[in-house]
């Protein structure tokens, strides 16, 4: 099915015109959509494209006529132990008042901080009033209105209180070549000096900035409402922003260098696919995940190069990745097969699924990373079998 022409843009904070696409993907499905495995399509496709505002630096998603569907996926242990770090480094630089009352906007892929909070002593705030804590765990990232979605959240935010904003930082994604972290249905790729100024905009300063590996580089900014004029140095938030800055994630010299990247890593893993054919090596993948689809796609990586990819999620059993037609299969399954290789498409997710599925290295097979860039890691660790429920890769999130 073909895509509609692409519209004119305006910026989804600021409402300017004046920006430029540094990122074209052409037409992709929804990487939400894992139809039925005996849908034969054709897929619906549209323009996947990353914009950024001249007017503010904010890389957003230039149009999205799609309808999120997102079928929880398995909430890989490298989230959950980041969750648990972000709580104790904020609980420690004193942003979690004992006794106070907390809000979380969720993220439509799952996962919680509220009983990490409430370990703490912060309880949920009464539906409607304003908490003394606030927290977006990625969930800012799915509103279309940037700024309907920013005044939401501070509105949330009691006087005096903390808004804590958790994002895959736009550095990361441009020092990595991370591509394929454009989806539909994320619509903003946030830059650490372009979210301050954001904040800044609606009368909050960032008073605390933490920086952690998830992701390549997911960081956490704490806000609060503006009590004195100018600037503050906080050195915290002043590495973050010199660091980014750098990185040049506000132009589109520096945000325009993923359109190679895109082409750098669909070729390799397309190449690399074809090898092991024409050996005769069998290559299945693993982690259904949304980043995946842009990347398979990308390099039109169908049944025939990768015959499976498997995944934990129970919403994902029975289906297919969109627009190529790989069938998900359960991780049970994939060990059964004996593959040569297993595609690991969440990086983050190594050492887990070592752990969980130590029967793939135990057979001879190997584990290969393409998140985006295609890598192969040296030999892990020797674990024991798994038990009969071992065939997990992160605990299901709804």
């Amino acid at each position: 099915m073909s895509a509609a022409e692409p519209q004119p843009v305006t910026c989804r904070w600021c409402g300017a015109p004046d920006g430029e696409v540094v990122l074209d993907l052409g037409d992709q499905p929804a990487a939400d959509h894992f139809p039925a495995v005996d849908d034969p399509g054709p897929d619906p496709v549209h323009p996947l494209r990353m914009w950024l505002c001249a007017a503010c630096g904010l890389a957003q998603l230039a149009e999205d006529p799609t309808t999120p569907e997102e079928p929880r996926g398995a909430e890989p242990e490298a989230l959950v132990a980041q969750a648990r770090d972000a709580v104790a480094r904020a609980h420690s630089a004193g942003l979690l008042p004992a006794g106070g009352t907390v809000t979380e906007f969720g993220s439509p892929h799952g996962g919680t901080w509220l009983e990490l909070l409430a370990a703490v002593g912060l309880t949920g705030a009464a539906p409607g009033e304003p908490a003394d804590v606030v927290v977006d765990c990625f969930g800012l990232m799915h509103a279309a209105d940037q700024a309907a979605g920013l005044a939401e959240r501070a509105a949330a935010t009691a006087p005096g209180g903390t808004l804590l904003l958790q994002f895959h930082s736009l550095a990361a994604i441009v020092a990595d070549g991370q591509w394929n972290a454009l989806r539909h249905g994320h619509f903003a790729y946030y830059a650490t000096p372009v979210l301050a100024r954001m904040l800044e905009a609606i009368g909050f300063e960032v008073t605390h900035g933490f920086l952690f590996d998830l992701y390549g580089g997911t960081v956490l900014l704490a806000a609060r409402r503006r009590e004195v004029d100018g600037p503050r140095d906080i050195p915290s938030v002043t590495h973050l922003l010199e660091r980014e800055a750098a990185l040049g994630v506000t132009d589109t010299g520096g945000v325009g260098t993923l359109g190679k990247a895109a082409q750098r890593s669909a070729e390799a893993l397309r190449e690399h696919l074809v090898a092991a054919r024409e050996a005769g090596r069998l290559v299945l993948g693993y982690a259904a995940a949304s980043r995946a689809v842009p990347l398979l796609n990308r390099a039109q990586v169908g049944p025939e190069l990768l015959p499976a990819v498997a995944d934990a999620a129970p919403g994902k059993r029975g289906r297919r990745v969109p627009g190529v037609g790989v069938p998900i299969i359960v991780p049970d399954e994939l060990v059964a097969r004996r593959p040569d290789e297993v595609v690991l498409f969440v990086a983050d997710m190594l050492a887990e699924m070592r752990r969980r599925l130590p029967d793939v290295e135990a057979a001879g097979g190997r584990w290969v990373v393409a998140d985006p860039t295609l890598a192969v890691p040296a030999a892990g660790p020797v674990h024991e079998a798994a038990g009969p429920d071992g065939g997990g890769g992160g605990r299901p999130t709804g």
